[in-house]
C-alpha cells in the first residue's frame, strides 16, 4: 500500500507540475514532492461591485500537514498577500477546523489532505478601469510549513487573470463548497468562560444523550496549554470544558475560537464561539463577607510560619530584643509602627491590583514577583541587609532607602519599614485558608478588595499587633546583652539563604542571561558595602571617596536592571547550554582536528524537534556522555532560514529540520540519525565518539 501511494503521488506531482493550467481560473502550480499548491477563483468572471473568492489551495502528500491560525505548542500558520489593482480589496482568511496532532509532549493544531484557505476580494463600484477588457489581474504571495518527520517551509507567487463579464461558477466552485463544509458555523449557544478557564456553552438541545465529547481550539496562541487535556462535563442544558489558561490567556477579554462538539453517533460539529468572562460573583454581604474577613485573617496570621517569611523573622527578632525592658509606651508605639508598614502595603498591594484589574491584565496574589527587575531588586536588598547584619558597615543617618535597609533602621521608621518587608517578601508564599480570600479579593469590589487585603496584612501583623494591645509580653523576652551582637551576625545567613532563593527565582524568570545580571549586581553592592564600611574609619576625605565610590557601584548595578528585563527565560528561544553555534568553519575545524563532533540543525517551529531535544537531548545520561566522550555539540537555529544552515542541509540531502550528524572520532564519514531521536539511539551513537 505504501508503495502503490507512493506511485500515485508521484504521478500527481508529475502531471501537476508539466500541465498548464486547464482552466484559468487556477494558477499554474508550485510543486514539491511534498505538496502542490496553486491559488484558485470561485467565478470565470469579474464585475466591479461583485464580490467573489479566490484561494490557496494545498494538495498535501500523505503524511504531512501544514498549520492552523494557532499553530499550537509549535509551528507557523501559512500566510497568503496580495497584490491587486487599485479599487480592490481582498480579506482574510477563513479557516476550516483544524486536527489535533499529538506530537509527544506537544500538541499542534493541523491541517491535512487536500486544503483550501478561502479569501473574498471585493471589487469596488468604481474598478471598472481596473479591471479593463482584458479582465482583473490577481498576484498573491504565499509561504506555508509542512511538516511531518521534518519540516519544510515552502513558498509561491501566483497568477490568476479573470477575465471581465457577468460573474458564473468556475470549475473549482467544488472545492470552494467543499471548504465550507469543512468551516466552523456560528454557535446557537452563547459561551462563556470563568477566570480557572473553565469555557461552558448553555441552551436547548445539549444532553449526554446527544454529545459524548467536545474539544476547543483558541484562535491566538498562548491563549490555553494546547497539550493540556480538556475534562468536559455534558448535563442536561450545558456543556463544561476544563481548560488550562496558558501564558496569554486574559480572564478580561473574550476567549474565540472553535469549539467541536462530538455526537453519540461519532458524527462532529464544529462551532465558532466568542465566549466572554463569566459574571463576576454576587457581591458577599452579612456572613459571607465576614467568612471571607476570617480566612483572609487567619491566612495571614499562619503566613508568619511560612519559608518566604522566614528571613524577614531575622529582622523581627532584632526588634523583639531591643524592645526588652524599655517603656511599655515604646512598646506600643513600634508594635504599632510594624502593624502600620504591614497594613499600609497591604493597601499599597491592593491598590495595584485594582489598577491593574481596571487596565485588563490578570493579576494576583504575588504578582510583583513575576518582574525579573523586581525579583532581582529584592535579591540585592535582601544581600545588603545581610552585610549590615554581619557587620560589614554600618548604617549612617544619612543613609536611607527602602525595604529591607530602611528595615534594619532603629527608631519607628524601622519598625514600619520591617512590616514593608514582611509584606514584599511573603507574597510568594500562600498560607491555608488564604485561597478563597485572594479568590474573592480580585472578583469582588474595591472597597470588599481592599477590605480582604487589610485582614490578610492584620492577620501578618497579628503578633506585633498583640504587643501593642498586651505590653506585658514583651516581659517574657530575654534582656538586651553582648548576645545581641552575635544573634545579629548570625541573623544574616538566612538574609544570604533567601539572596540565593531569589537568584534560582531569575533563573526561571531570565535565565542564564538573568542570573548573571543578578550576580553583577550583587558583586557591585557587596563593593558598595565595603567601600562604605572603609569609608565610616576613614578621614573627611575618605570618606566622600567611600561614599562617591559605593555611590557609583549602586549606580551600575541599577543600569544592570534593564538587561535583566529583557533577558530571555527557560521558556524563551536561547542558547542549549552545552552547544556552540553552529558554523561551517568550525565543523571543519573540529573535524581537521580529528574530533568527534554531533550536528543538531533545528528551529523554533519545528514540533518535532522541540520533541526530541525533550526527550533524547535533554536527559541527565545523554549529558554525561557527551562529557565523558568529549564530544563537541553544534547547533544550528534554522528558525529564520539561515542560508549558510540551508546549503548545510541540502548537501546531506534534507530540505527541513530536524538534521542529525554525528562525526565519530578520525576522518569517518558523518552518520545521519533518524530524524525521530530517543535517548537509546543518542547513547548508542555517542558510545562510537572514540571509534
Amino acid at each position: 500500500m505504501r508503495v502503490l501511494f507512493s506511485l500515485a503521488w508521484t504521478m500527481l506531482l508529475l502531471c501537476a507540475a508539466g500541465m498548464k493550467p486547464a482552466s484559468a481560473m487556477e494558477s499554474a502550480p508550485v510543486s514539491s514532492e511534498r505538496a502542490v499548491a496553486t491559488l484558485v477563483s470561485d467565478t470565470d468572471a469579474v464585475a466591479p461591485g461583485q464580490p467573489f473568492r479566490v484561494g490557496l489551495r494545498l494538495r498535501l502528500a500523505p503524511g504531512w500537514h501544514t498549520y492552523w491560525i494557532d499553530p499550537g505548542d509549535a509551528g507557523a500558520a501559512p500566510e497568503l498577500s496580495f497584490t491587486l489593482p487599485q479599487g480592490v480589496s481582498a480579506g482574510g482568511i477563513v479557516w476550516p477546523t483544524p486536527e489535533r496532532l499529538p506530537e509527544g509532549p506537544l500538541m499542534s493544531y493541523a491541517l491535512t489532505g487536500d486544503v483550501l484557505l478561502p479569501v473574498t476580494v471585493s471589487p469596488g463600484t468604481g474598478s471598472a478601469d481596473a479591471i479593463g477588457a482584458g479582465g482583473l489581474p490577481i498576484e498573491a504571495h504565499a509561504s506555508w510549513l509542512v511538516c511531518a518527520k521534518i519540516c519544510v517551509p515552502e513558498e509561491g507567487t501566483f497568477h490568476l487573470l479573470i477575465a471581465a463579464g457577468k460573474p458564473s461558477p468556475s470549475p473549482q466552485t467544488g472545492l470552494f463548497a467543499a471548504a465550507e463544509a469543512r468551516t466552523p458555523r456560528a454557535s446557537p449557544w452563547p459561551a462563556h468562560f470563568a477566570a480557572d478557564g473553565t469555557l461552558s456553552i448553555a441552551g436547548d438541545g445539549l444532553s449526554p444523550a446527544r454529545i459524548a465529547s467536545a474539544w476547543f481550539f483558541p484562535a491566538s496562541a498562548g491563549a490555553i496549554d494546547p497539550a493540556a487535556p480538556q475534562s468536559v462535563a455534558i448535563e442536561a442544558g450545558s456543556v463544561r470544558l476544563a481548560l488550562h489558561p496558558g501564558p496569554a490567556f486574559d480572564r478580561h477579554a473574550p476567549l474565540s475560537g472553535v469549539l467541536v462538539l462530538r455526537d453519540t453517533k461519532g458524527e462532529t460539529s464544529a462551532l465558532q464561539i466568542s465566549a466572554t468572562p463569566a459574571a463576576m460573583p454576587q457581591e458577599p454581604v452579612g456572613l459571607g463577607l465576614l467568612h471571607l474577613l476570617g480566612l483572609a485573617l487567619l491566612g495571614g496570621l499562619i503566613l508568619n510560619l511560612m519559608p518566604c517569611v522566614f528571613p524577614v523573622l531575622a529582622i523581627k527578632a532584632l526588634a523583639l530584643a531591643r524592645l526588652s525592658g524599655g517603656p511599655r509606651r515604646e512598646i506600643r508605639l513600634h508594635a504599632l509602627s510594624y502593624t502600620a508598614g504591614v497594613l499600609v502595603t497591604f493597601v499599597g498591594l491592593g491598590e495595584v491590583l485594582l489598577g491593574l484589574r481596571a487596565a485588563g491584565r490578570a493579576a494576583g496574589w504575588g504578582f510583583q514577583f513575576q518582574s525579573p527587575v523586581f525579583v532581582a531588586a529584592m535579591a540585592w536588598l535582601l544581600f545588603a541587609v545581610g552585610l549590615i547584619l554581619s557587620g560589614v558597615f554600618q548604617l549612617g543617618s544619612r543613609l536611607t532607602g527602602t525595604g529591607q535597609v530602611l528595615a534594619s533602621r532603629q527608631g519607628h521608621a524601622g519598625s514600619f519599614f520591617t512590616g514593608l518587608l514582611a509584606v514584599l517578601v511573603a507574597t510568594p508564599c500562600t498560607a491555608p485558608f488564604m485561597g478563597a480570600a485572594v479568590a474573592a479579593a480580585v472578583a469582588a469590589s474595591a472597597p470588599v478588595t481592599l477590605a480582604i487585603f487589610l485582614a490578610m496584612g492584620l492577620g501578618l501583623a497579628m503578633p506585633y499587633a498583640l504587643l501593642a494591645l498586651a505590653p506585658v509580653l514583651a516581659g517574657a523576652l530575654p534582656r538586651p546583652g553582648r548576645w545581641m551582637d552575635v544573634l545579629k551576625q548570625g541573623l544574616a545567613f538566612p538574609m544570604y539563604a533567601a539572596t540565593v532563593w531569589l537568584v534560582w527565582v531569575i533563573s526561571q524568570e531570565a535565565g542564564p542571561d538573568g542570573v548573571l545580571g543578578t550576580a553583577a549586581g550583587l558583586l557591585l553592592i557587596g563593593f558598595a558595602a565595603w567601600a562604605l564600611g572603609a569609608a565610616q574609619q576613614a578621614s573627611v576625605q575618605g570618606r566622600r571617596l567611600g561614599r562617591a565610590a559605593a555611590l557609583c557601584a549602586v549606580l551600575a548595578a541599577l543600569a544592570v536592571l534593564p538587561g535583566i528585563a529583557i533577558a530571555p527565560g527557560p521558556g524563551q528561544p536561547q542558547d542549549d547550554a552545552m552547544a556552540e553555534p553552529f558554523s561551517q568553519t568550525r565543523l571543519d575545524a573540529l573535524r581537521a582536528a580529528g574530533k568527534p563532533v554531533f550536528v543538531n540543525v533545528t528551529a523554533a517551529w519545528c514540533v518535532t524537534c522541540l520533541v526530541n531535544e525533550h526527550v533524547a537531548l535533554a536527559p541527565q545520561a545523554v549529558r554525561e556522555a557527551f562529557v565523558a566522550r568529549h564530544v563537541v555539540y553544534l547547533k544550528g537555529d534554522w528558525t529564520r532560514q539561515d542560508p549558510e544552515l540551508t546549503a548545510f542541509l541540502r548537501r546531506h540531502g534534507s530540505e527541513g529540520v530536524p538534521l542529525y550528524l554525528f562525526y565519530p572520532a578520525g576522518n569517518a564519514p558523518p552518520a545521519v540519525l533518524p530524524q525521530i531521536l530517543t535517548e537509546s539511539t543518542m547513547l548508542d551513537q555517542l558510545s562510537l565518539a572514540g571509534t
